[in-house]
């Protein structure tokens, strides 16, 4: 077993890398895949911003999304890069306060901006003639608060307990990032009220957010199938089923990790499914949501065009 060089009041990471080619391999895979990710959100980002046919709701959740995303991925990952690199994984009380507040922020957060986005697409398929009343502006710039309200909240109750328990002697967590349920494993006192609590946050801000994104996307088909063009209905059925693979992505693996029961879950196990909602989907996201849209692709040209005339 390693042995690590820890105060005793650090925490350990033990980290998602083998330390062999294995790893090395895996390292280079994930610093691409980060990359990627930062060049696509901050793309979406900046050519939401820049271009003013973006500036719809529709675009606005985007831009969100891949803000969230952009955070998300840079929370996780370039941690995880210096553990490996460096050999050093240990993290303070406060840093892996902070990992812990910002990941289950995000995490809460962008559960329940999905379903945003999943409604709008609803009302712009389903109801075109009442979109603007019942996706303006207004509406959406209050779905956006109050999912990031409500994300926040729900994301320093679970910090602040985690931070506030009796931790045994050995501070090893089992991970490779400040994961709440990972940490109370190494309490010194029962925890099952508090997974009741985790029970709870999961059923409400992902669960729930995933069954509403799903019926409405049920209900997004059944009136696509109804439409006269067959153009129409390709177009739509393409979309549907691209977003709902990307939802899925993002929703099944945290549902199943932090559903099941403590004596149900493995630590190797936990690891391989958070790759999906904390590396991979950050990835996926830019491309499914916005960067295969031909408005998006519109958009890029422009700006494009536009920084090459002031060139001249």
């Amino acid at each position: 077993m390693e042995n690590y060089n820890q105060t005793s009041t650090d925490f350990i990471l033990l980290g998602l890398l083998p330390s062999a080619r294995t790893g090395l391999f895996l390292f280079i895979l994930i610093v691409i895949i980060f990359l990627m990710a930062l060049l696509g959100n901050l793309s979406m980002i900046l050519l939401i911003f820049l271009d003013t046919h973006l500036h719809t709701p529709m675009y606005f959740l985007l831009s969100q999304l891949s803000l969230m995303d952009l955070t998300y991925i840079s929370t996780i990952v370039p941690k995880m890069a210096y553990n490996f690199l460096f050999g050093n994984k240990s993290i303070s009380v406060i840093g892996c306060g902070i990992q812990s507040f910002i990941f289950l922020t995000i995490a809460g957060t962008e559960g329940l901006l999905l379903a945003s986005m999943a409604y709008d697409r609803y009302v712009a398929i389903c109801f075109p003639l009442h979109y603007p009343i019942r996706i303006s502006r207004r509406v959406c710039g209050l779905m956006i608060i109050g999912s990031w309200i409500m994300g926040s909240i729900n994301s320093c109750a679970h910090t602040t307990y985690a931070l506030q328990i009796p931790y045994c002697q050995s501070k090893t967590i089992n991970h490779f990032f400040c994961d709440v349920p990972a940490m109370l494993i190494l309490a010194c006192m029962d925890t099952w009220i508090y997974e009741y609590t985790v029970f709870v946050s999961t059923t409400v801000f992902l669960l729930l957010p995933f069954i509403s994104i799903a019926c409405s996307y049920g209900r997004v088909l059944l009136a696509v199938y109804l439409m006269h063009s067959a153009d129409g209905r390709k177009k739509a059925y393409s979309t549907c089923s691209t977003h709902l693979t990307v939802v899925a992505f993002y929703y099944v693996p945290f549902v199943y990790t932090y559903l099941r029961p403590r004596s149900l879950r493995s630590p190797t196990e936990d690891k391989v499914l958070a790759v999906f909602y904390t590396i991979l989907t950050p990835m996926l996201n830019p491309v499914i949501y916005s960067l295969r849209n031909k408005e998006v692709k519109g958009a890029l040209k422009r700006v494009i065009q536009r920084i090459f005339s002031v060139n001249r």
